[in-house]
């Protein structure tokens, strides 16, 4: 047996676990961990400016690829504390990540030694484990377990919090016969499924909801499958948007009281049955008022985790499987129906929710100085191809993106979606662009979310890592702002001022681009829609030339209200600015817009 720090044997399990990146923030709780990093080579490591921010760039670098496990490591106390927010964010959209942090020294755990806190039990509530290591022996095996709990089941994060002396003390390790664990997931029956198919084929109008479980299964060709044998259309929800590409004609648009299209919702509420595989039902996509999302159809919920079935309402049918187990049997079955003559025609209900898509569309095309925000994302569709990596978290921005930018292959759509924390964007799309250096990554983000960790664009600067950044700018609180107006308040959502250091901006305040430049990176300023396009093109040849993040500012109209419901019910979403009237209202839409 080979002897070795219990920190070098920590190390030696992340390679042979497949890690090979991770980000994090050395300190001196954790600087035999990072001893052992050098020591052992083989994984590289991104130092970023804040831990927050380290663990959403792992969030980032997961998200992107199939099998990816991003790690995030930290010293003790307010670095663990720090990562709270990624742990929270993480676990909401079945990531996994493993967030290590340095700790005190055993004997000095129940001292309230500087910079020692609870940290385990503080992050349980947000990961599938978190454990403080109190013997040195136990690492490879705490180690092992972590990555089997973040792949079994629902995928989740976990910590692990490791004492200086714990991480120094020696260990009989063997890292050449180190073997990871086997993965579980449930797995749908054959019964099951003939039971569940047998919904869609006695009903009349069925549609797919598409989750974020289908592409953590990596299953996205076969949820494609399916549909196409059965003719049936389908519903990304936000987290699987990019399952089946927006220009597919059994893609039926997204649905939501926010982030859904016109097409989308008018045809949800059409249909009589629906098939949710690797959804949670989400209310950003049910609303609130479940009575109108849920009348008049039936409900088949398919979901790996199985006290997600009937969480947030009772389908008729529940099967607790993994996704890509399950859609593997819905595309056999399917296929033996078909061949068996069994499968109902939807020539008429896909050609009625084509022909909704070809008519209930929202305006992009304004010429309007300022800005109005739908130009922008129109401007992002013809500057940008169908490989693009779109990241961001939430906002206006966010919400706006959704309705209007197209999306064509699984993980290119990266969102957080349940916990949406300003500031997610910028290190999130860090993690993505070093995990696919040879795509385009595209972030989104209003000014808020890019203030609040715009620090980490030093992180790309120093790395090199490029990447565009288009930063919609109202100097404004937008959805904050439109979410006051049922209280008729409009009450510390103003980020408006005049900066004395850059007169010209008027009262847009913070001067991104300056900043931006500051911390090694490069900005545009755009004020004009019809200088935005060749603003986005020169921003892809700069990033490509000087290997670091570009920001392309567009100065919006102070107010803009993006569609939505008031009332929080998908049947009652308000159109705030006028709808598509003409083709040239909407020249990047899906469909020509026919009238």
């Amino acid at each position: 047996m080979a002897r070795m720090t219990a920190a070098r044997a920590a190390v030696e399990i992340l390679k042979r676990e497949g890690v090979v990146n991770a980000f994090g923030v050395p300190g001196a709780a954790i600087n035999p961990f990072y001893k052992a990093l050098k020591e052992g080579g083989g994984i590289d490591h991104t130092l970023a400016r804040h831990v927050e921010g380290a663990s959403h760039m792992a969030e980032g670098y997961t998200r992107t690829n199939p099998g990816n496990i991003g790690v995030c490591i930290g010293t003790s106390g307010p670095a663990g504390t720090d990562m709270i927010t990624g742990l929270y964010s993480a676990t909401g959209d079945s990531i996994p990540i493993l967030c290590i942090t340095g700790q005190a020294p055993t004997h000095l755990l129940h001292k309230e030694d500087f910079q020692a806190v609870d940290i385990a039990t503080i992050a349980k509530p947000v990961t599938k484990m978190a454990v403080t290591v109190l013997e040195a022996a136990q690492v490879p095996g705490i180690f092992q377990q972590a990555f089997h709990l973040m792949r079994s089941g629902r995928p989740g994060p976990v910590l692990i919090d490791l004492p200086i002396d714990v991480q120094m003390a020696e260990i009989e390790f063997d890292p050449e016969t180190y073997e990871p664990l086997p993965v579980y997931k449930p797995t749908a029956t054959r019964a099951q499924i003939e039971k569940a198919i047998t919904f869609l084929v006695e009903s009349e109008r069925p549609l797919i909801i598409a989750g974020g479980g289908i592409i953590n299964a990596d299953a996205s060709d076969l949820l494609v499958e399916f549909a196409e044998i059965t003719n049936t259309p389908v519903v990304p929800t936000l987290m699987g948007w990019g399952t089946i590409p927006d220009d597919h004609e059994l893609n039926a648009g997204m649905v939501g009281q926010q982030t859904g299209h016109r097409y989308g919702n008018a045809t949800f509420l059409e249909s009589d049955f629906v098939l949710g595989i690797g959804n949670r039902w989400a209310n950003r996509h049910t609303g609130y008022n479940l009575d109108v999302y849920t009348k008049d159809r039936k409900f088949v919920h398919v979901d790996i985790e199985p006290t997600q079935l009937g969480k947030i309402f009772a389908p008729d049918y529940g099967i607790a499987s993994d996704a890509k187990a399950a859609l593997e049997l819905f595309v056999q079955v399917a296929k033996e129906l078909k061949a068996a003559g069994k499968l109902p025609d939807r020539s008429a209900w896909v050609a009625s929710h084509l022909e909704r898509k070809e008519t209930l569309q929202r305006r992009t095309h304004f010429d309007n100085i300022p800005m109005k925000p739908q130009r922008v994302y129109e401007e992002m569709n013809k500057a940008f191809g169908k490989d693009t990596r779109y990241v961001t978290t939430i906002g206006l921005s966010q919400i706006a993106g959704a309705q209007m930018l197209h999306v064509y292959k699984p993980r290119h759509w990266i969102n957080c979606g349940q916990a949406g924390p300003l500031g997610w964007t910028i290190p999130a799309a860090l993690g993505v662009a070093k995990a696919d250096p040879d795509t385009q990554v595209v972030a989104l983000s209003g000014d808020y979310d890019f203030q609040f960790m715009i620090e980490e664009l030093a992180v790309g600067a120093q790395h090199r890592i490029p990447y565009v950044h288009v930063l919609v700018n109202n100097a404004y609180l937008g959805l904050i702002r439109q979410a006051q107006i049922g209280l008729d308040i409009n009450f510390q959502v103003n980020l408006e001022f005049e900066n004395q250091n850059s007169p010209e901006l008027g009262v847009y305040g913070v001067d991104h681009v300056k900043v931006a430049e500051g911390l090694g990176c490069k900005a545009i300023r755009v004020t004009d829609p019809n200088e935005l396009g060749q603003a986005l093109e020169q921003a892809k040849k700069l990033a490509q030339e000087h290997q670091v993040p570009v920001v392309v500012e567009a100065i919006l109209e102070r107010i803009t209200n993006i569609a939505m419901s008031k009332t929080a019910d998908i049947s009652d979403v308000s159109e705030f600015e006028e709808l598509a009237t003409e083709p040239g209202h909407a020249p990047t839409a899906i469909r020509p817009l026919k009238v």
